[in-house]
Parts: structure tokens; sequence; C-alpha cells
């Protein structure tokens, strides 16, 4: 796991080390760098060393220097790979490194590879002979790269903070990425939060030709939902049976590392799921885990946490998340953070992670279970938003919802009139913007008056839509798991958990997003994911005998803080003084007194403005 970085066209080996040296949190345990004068190629690679921490240093080089590879992420098949390209002729000087495996497997299977790898990945690969770079990022997006190409240089990084070092790269804030930020809270891909930077798509190849000074993007891989047509008599046993090998398998390949090895654990079903076959793996007592506790009752899972490695007899360590050290938390994390990011579960993340740093480099999680299985609370709502479109006329809606205003505001975990007031707003809309405005920062209403101008909503919601329109059912929890998977899963939930971990120089592996168990997944009906009102049901029936009830039928309580009533504390200013003039302060201070005399419960929206705020204090832009 490491960050990688690189330029081709103007700039300097200064350039290049400085671009190289912000990354060093993701790999504080090497640099490297490769630089082509004459072709004007700059490579640079920070190193948190995983696997074959001796031979697997970076940038590596093909043994006639034909071909250089910098990588960031882990191969879990790569000692299957290794045997193929061995009898293909391949010889290896390390002695189980993947990135080799990549730099042979690039020579033998050509733009081809990433079809050959389980894994993540963001890597860039420079041909000497075909004089191009080449580019790929896994199939989920779960390794970040961004990439520009400005003033005749295309560069590239695994995080902005190291993209805009290059002197070429101009850095100005985007108006349209703004306006999606606020609507979703992220700023999904290929979007960044500047105007002439990217990021490459999950499932995504990019070759830029050096000579003709061009980039090509194709995709490689797709989520797609592809229901089995013959259902077997007894689905639960023979689709609880392949679950339960999949995930075995899926855990047990990323318990490999040449170094100490933990889970995440909230005692959810997800997290309890992989500890469970991370344990078998083990020897009794041998497992770390670790999780997040609040003091607000309503957020709290550690309890959980708790009964869960009680049950797998793990080593469990637990910390504390509150007001006071989310204080002294937040400007080290908004300091890194290298563009906004408003999912508030980024700070506990970012405390689990620190947590775990402190007895591992390594940690399984649960990430992409919810995605897949259907795990989220809109499934609920959809067949009662439908009947309510039916019953209600569309003229009666705003009347409604101003009623529903009046409710008293709760700041509780998942209280019922935040998931009222949630509902409402969104079904004044299409049902392809259901799930993005039940989900999002404001209503697209609120979006056109925090900017002042009409809101074009098909534009700005145009990721969203793309995904729903993209089903090939016309079933609406179809719809809505590739809208989360695709989606949600790529450029907010793998984000947070890649940005938090890695500002600790943690690796952190996702064994629910194993290619061979998503493949299968994906196949399974909607009516077997969300049944009789219950979420996750064919994965719950499948995990019976591997997790105690209690832990597999407990209400979920998501990783949420208790953002509502910290927001009322003087350390969050939210005085709209410093930001730019594009943003209207009137909007910001009625939102804000709102929240303050509990009219309405406004902490999503205040949370992402001055994180907004705070964020673009710290930066400077050209």
């Amino acid at each position: 796991m490491c960050g990688i970085t690189g330029f081709s066209g103007q700039g300097t080996d200064s350039d290049l080390e400085k671009m190289a040296g912000a990354l060093k949190h993701r790999g504080p345990d090497a640099g490297g760098y490769f630089v082509d004068e004459k072709k004007k190629i700059f490579l640079g690679h920070r190193r948190l060393s995983i696997i074959d921490i001796n031979d697997g240093v970076q940038p590596m080089a093909a043994p006639d220097k034909k071909i250089v590879i910098v990588f960031n992420g882990e191969i879990y098949n790569h000692i299957e790979l290794r045997k193929i390209l061995e009898k293909k002729g391949h010889v290896f000087k390390s002695d189980h490194s993947d990135t080799e495996v990549l730099l042979h497997g690039y020579r033998e299977w050509g733009f081809s590879l990433p079809e050959k790898l389980d894994g993540m990945w963001a890597f860039a690969i420079y041909d000497k002979e075909k004089q191009i770079l080449y580019l790929s990022r896994d199939r989920f997006g779960k390794k970040p790269l961004f990439y520009s190409l400005q003033n005749n240089t295309f560069a590239f990084a695994s995080e902005l903070s190291s993209l805009i070092l290059h002197p070429d790269i101009e850095n100005s804030i985007s108006g349209k990425s703004l306006k999606k930020y606020f609507a979703y809270g992220y700023i999904p891909a290929p979007r960044s939060i500047f105007k002439k930077i990217f990021k490459l798509n999950s499932g995504h190849n990019l070759i830029y030709s050096i000579s003709s000074n061009t980039i090509d993007i194709k995709r490689y891989w797709e989520f797609l939902i592809e229901p089995f047509e013959n259902i077997p008599d007894n689905p639960e046993k023979i689709w609880g049976e392949e679950l339960r090998d999949l995930i075995s398998k899926a855990v047990k390949k990323r318990l490999i590392s040449d170094v100490p090895l933990g889970i995440f654990l909230s005692g959810g079903i997800d997290s309890s799921c992989v500890a469970a076959y991370a344990a078998s793996n083990m020897h009794q007592g041998e497992l770390k885990t670790f999780s997040i506790s609040f003091k607000e009752k309503s957020f709290d899972e550690s309890e959980y946490a708790l009964k869960a490695a009680k049950f797998i007899k793990s080593n469990h360590h637990n910390e504390l998340l509150s007001l006071e050290n989310s204080q002294s938390l937040l400007p080290d994390i908004i300091a890194k953070l290298d563009e906004p990011m408003g999912d508030s579960s980024l700070l506990p993340t970012y405390l689990l992670s620190r947590t775990t740093r402190k007895y591992v480099t390594v940690a399984l999680g649960g990430d992409g279970a919810d995605e897949l299985f259907a795990g989220y609370d809109p499934f609920r709502a959809l067949k009662l938003a439908e009947l309510y479109l039916k019953i209600i006329p569309q003229p009666v809606h705003k009347g409604i919802r101003m009623l529903c205003n009046l409710l008293p505001v709760s700041h509780k975990n998942m209280s019922f009139d935040f998931k009222l007031k949630r509902t409402l707003r969104g079904l004044s809309f299409s049902k392809k913007l259901w799930n993005p405005v039940w989900l999002g920062t404001l209503s697209p209403d609120d979006i056109a008056d925090l900017f002042n101008e009409p809101l074009d909503i098909e534009n700005i919601y145009s990721e969203a839509i793309e995904h729903w329109d993209n089903c090939k059912t016309d079933n609406m929890i179809d719809q809505t798991l590739q809208f989360y998977t695709r989606f949600y899963l790529q450029d907010d939930i793998l984000v947070k958990v890649d940005r938090a971990s890695m500002m600790n120089s943690l690796e952190v592996r996702a064994p629910f997003l194993d290619k061979d168990l998503v493949d299968f997944v994906r196949k399974i009906p909607a009516n077997y994911k969300y049944r009789h009102g219950q979420t996750k049901y064919i994965l719950k029936k499948a995990l019976e005998p591997v997790l105690p009830k209690e832990i597999l039928y407990r209400s979920k309580k998501g990783f949420g803080i208790p953002v509502g009533k910290w927001l009322k504390t003087p350390f969050f200013d939210l005085a709209p003084k410093t930001l730019p003039e594009l943003l209207d302060s009137d909007f910001i201070d009625k939102a804000n007194h709102d929240h303050l005399s509990n009219k309405a419960d406004n902490r999503a929206f205040l949370w992402n403005y001055w994180l907004f705020k705070t964020w673009h204090g710290k930066k400077s832009y050209r």
C-alpha cells in the first residue's frame, strides 16, 4: 500500500520530490524515483511495506529497463499469476512481490492485465517502446488515482495534494463540482474539486501517448445486476452454502501479509462475519479487533462489538470518540484532506484507523456488504414511497412537508423525525432522484438558494441518474442496489476509508468486494436481498451457522456521529465571512440559526459547509 505520482512533460526532479513528499503519510517506509530525462518521464513512489518487504522496492523496472511501474495496492491472486507467468517463460527476481507480477503481467497480457487481477490497485506503467504511460484503477476504485493534462504536461497522483504541487497544474475550484458536493456530500468521479483535474473512474484504464500528448480512457469492467433466471428449490440453503464458501475464501486471501494484521469490528453483521472467518484461520486470541464507542447511546455500538469479540475470542481494543477529542483530531484530518469530503463518519474512521495502526499495519473491514445485499434503510422506504405517490396528489406534497417540519427536532442517530423528513424531501422528485436526494446534503431547491441561481437538476444529479438508468432490470431494489454499489460505494464509502486509513499509514482490505464474491452476489435476485421487510436477507440466512442471532438480527445503527448536537458548540465556527462569493451568506446564516434554535435539523448541510469552509481556509489556489 503506497502513494504514487508522476508526470510527463515540463518539470524537474525537484518537482517530483515535492509531489512524492506530499504522499509520505501513504508510504512512510521508503521513497523512490525514476527519471528518463530524454523522454521527460518522471515517476515517484512512497511505500508502506506490506508484501515482500525486502524485494518490492519501487519504482520497479523490467530487466531490459523498457517497462517501469509505480503501484499502489495489493493483488491477492499474485501467487497464482506468478505461476502462470513462470510457465510462460517469465523469470522473477523477487521472492513474492505482487508489483513484479504486474510488471511481467503487462508484458504478457498488455492492456488486458486488469481483467486477470483480483485485488485493489492504482498503477502507472511507463512503456518506453510504445511511448506511453498506462494507468489503471481497480474495479471498485478502492485505490485513488487523479490525473490532469495541462500546459503540455500530463501528471497523475494518488491524491490532489500531490498533484497540485506540479507548477503547471492549475488548481482553481470548480463551481459545478462544488454544487455536486453540496448535492451529494462528496464529489463524484470523474470530477474533482478543481476544474482541470479528474479522477480516473473505477474499472477504467487510461493511456497517455507521450508523442501526441493525448489521453484515451476505456472501461474494462463494470458492475451490472444480472439476476439468475433459474432459482434452486431451496435458495437459502444452496446460495447460503455458496456465500459462506466465497466469503471464507475472500477473507483468507486478505489475511496474506508480511506485517501484523487486525479487523475493524463494529459488532454489525458485516464486520463480525469478516472477523469470525479471520479468527477461524488464526490461533485463539491471536486476532486483534478494533472498535469506536460514543457517550451518546443512540450512536454507540461498542457493546455489540464486545459481544462479537468475545464470541470469536479476539484480542479487542476500543477507543472513545467524544466532542473533546474530536476537536483535537479535526484540524489534522482537514490538513491532510485533499478535497472536501462531507461524510461525517470520516472522523470516527480516522480515530479507528489511528488506534488500529498502533497495533497492526493492515486491517480488514466489512465495506461493500450493505451495497451488495441491500442493507440500508432506503430499501425499506421504496414500497411505501410508491404507495405515497399513488395516494397523495403532487400539489399536496409541499403542504405535508411543511407540516412534517413542525415535528420536534431530535439529534439522536436515525431518529424518526430525521428519517420521515428525509423521505418526504425526496418524494417530490422522480424515482431516479429519490436516493441522491434522500442521502444528500441539501434538497435541489436549497442548493439553488445556496448558490443564488437556478439549478439544472439533471446536470447536478447526472451521475446518479446514469447509474439508475443503466440498470438492466426495472426492479426498484435492483436500481437502488446499482446506485449504491456503482456510485455511493465508490465515491463516498471507499474514499472515506482510504483517506482516513492512509492518513494513518494503515492499509484496509474489503473482503466483500472480492472479484468472485461480487460476481455471484450480483446475480442473486432482488427479492432475496430485501425480503419480507428484511434487509440483507440472504446474507443473514447464510451466516446463521457462523454468527449468533443477536448479532445477525439486531437493528442497524450505521457509523454516524452526534454531529447535530456538536455543531451547536463554539468550536464549529459557521460564520460565512471567509467563503467564496458564490455561496449565499444569508442562506448559511438562516440554516445555522434554525439549527441552533431547534427549528430544523440542518446537521448534514452545516457539517458539509463547515468542513468545506475550514478546508478552503487552509489551502492556497492559483
